[in-house]
């Protein structure tokens, strides 16, 4: 099975697409990570189709600050609703870290023995959220 343009991904209250939606100006996609050893605020905004805009990316010294910081971006989207998002592959690179939605393509993982099964697998990173088939915007950790 191949790959869609566009990744569905649901909002999960209380999980971990808990902070994604439509604003003004398309999809977002928000999340407080650890990466490299240190938390981020981690705002992707995309236009209506779901292709890549830009990221607000900022290494801060603690995880609260990092909820603070996202929830003063997230106050600033107008029109704010959370809710499904459906957004295409993209990449940033950020302080040498990866952010983005990309396929993974490593082949003979010992430990996922059902790749084959599955089919191709596309990866939130830094976030290790996998989505895959059957793209029904549900992830995988």
């Amino acid at each position: 099975m191949n790959v869609p343009a566009l990744i569905p991904i649901r909002h999960e209250p209380g999980g971990r697409t808990d902070t994604i939606g439509r604003w003004q100006g398309g999809q977002f996609f928000a999340s407080a990570v650890w990466a490299d050893g240190r938390p981020y605020a981690v705002l992707h905004r995309f236009d209506p189709d779901g292709r890549h805009l830009e990221s607000s990316i900022r290494a801060v010294g603690t995880a609260a600050e990092a909820r603070r910081l996202l929830g003063e971006w997230l106050d600033a989207l107008p029109e704010r609703a959370y809710g499904d998002i459906a957004i295409a592959q993209f990449s940033v690179e950020v302080d040498g870290v990866l952010f983005g939605l990309l396929l993974d393509d490593e082949e003979g993982d010992e430990d996922d023995e059902d790749d084959e099964e599955e089919g191709p697998w596309v990866e939130l990173h830094p976030d290790g959220l996998g989505f895959h088939a059957p793209w029904h915007g549900c992830y995988d950790t």
